[in-house]
């Protein structure tokens, strides 16, 4: 199951990151906009490669794997966490498992406990 989770993740990621590159690449007016446009492609796949690795990481934690209310972005190493979790245990829990995601440097922890849920 968790490998599933897994592959679903990454085939979204991917999916995501090449619509959200989609450029048209025969509108530069230079040779120099395509290493750029390149770097940037690269970048948005890293970013998005991250960010399934720390959504999955999220999903196999037995404690945190039916919480729905996590946004996860990354940009570069940086991951930021927000949404609502039930406890300020989760939200503690949910900022350790991305921390230790292979590749992410630091982790903006903005999600907030909900109160009497």
């Amino acid at each position: 199951m968790k490998a599933l989770a897994l592959a679903l993740t990454a085939a979204l990621a991917l999916g995501l990151a090449a619509c959200s590159s989609d450029k048209n690449p025969s509108s530069s007016s230079g040779g120099t906009s395509d290493s750029s446009s390149t770097s940037g492609i690269k970048q948005e796949t890293h970013d998005a490669t991250l960010t399934t690795k720390v959504k999955s990481a999220l999903a196999a934690d037995v404690g945190l794997k039916t919480l729905t209310g996590i946004s996860v972005t990354s940009d570069g190493s940086v991951v930021t966490l927000k949404g609502a979790v039930d406890t300020a245990a989760n939200k503690s829990r949910a900022e350790q498992v991305a921390r230790g995601v292979d590749g992410v440097s630091s982790v903006k922890n903005e999600l907030t406990v909900k109160s009497g849920g």
